[in-house]
């Protein structure tokens, strides 16, 4: 048992996995937001792609989403969720944390799904780039290898990211 990336406090079999399996089962924007977070998180391409919706032609982007997914993501923040203008049209404003260079650095957008075909799809989004990156500090003790990982993860550091 392991909770799940997004940061819901659930087992991932029980919470975005599903969806990785049957995007179908993403009921609501923020469901698929976190479930786009967590195939970031599992090196998870395929999924990622197959959420973009139709206008985007992900496909021809694989490359780049291949890039983005390879980057040392470590938690999510879901800031809140909007109905849009029509009733298939839903916003999710969050927060992704990645490490990168010894710096922390935060992805803050406001992202748009369209429901279509029963399903929900990501479009697009607008970034908010005022957020500066932050230094990772160094813990002053050592983790020891049958400590709680610091990541949150509630598994043993040797198991997780030791």
């Amino acid at each position: 048992m392991s909770l799940c990336f997004c940061g819901s406090q659930v087992d991932f079999s029980a919470c975005c996995q599903p969806v990785h399996l049957n995007p179908l089962l993403a009921n609501t924007p923020e469901q698929l937001m976190r479930a786009r977070f967590c195939a970031h998180m599992t090196k998870n391409v395929d999924f990622v792609v197959a959420t973009y919706h139709p206008s985007c032609h992900a496909e021809n982007e694989r490359a780049s989403i291949a890039e983005s997914i390879n980057e040392s993501w470590t938690r999510l923040e879901v800031v809140s969720t909007e109905a849009g203008t029509c009733p298939n049209e839903g916003y999710v404003t969050f927060k992704a944390f990645l490490e990168q260079d010894g710096f922390e650095h935060c992805l803050s957008e406001c992202s748009r799904f369209l429901f279509e075909n029963n399903q929900w799809y990501y479009v697009d989004g607008e970034l908010d780039d005022t957020i500066a990156p932050r230094p990772l500090t160094v813990a002053s003790t050592k983790i020891a290898r049958n400590d709680p990982c610091p990541c949150g993860s509630n598994k043993k550091y040797k198991k997780c990211c030791g």
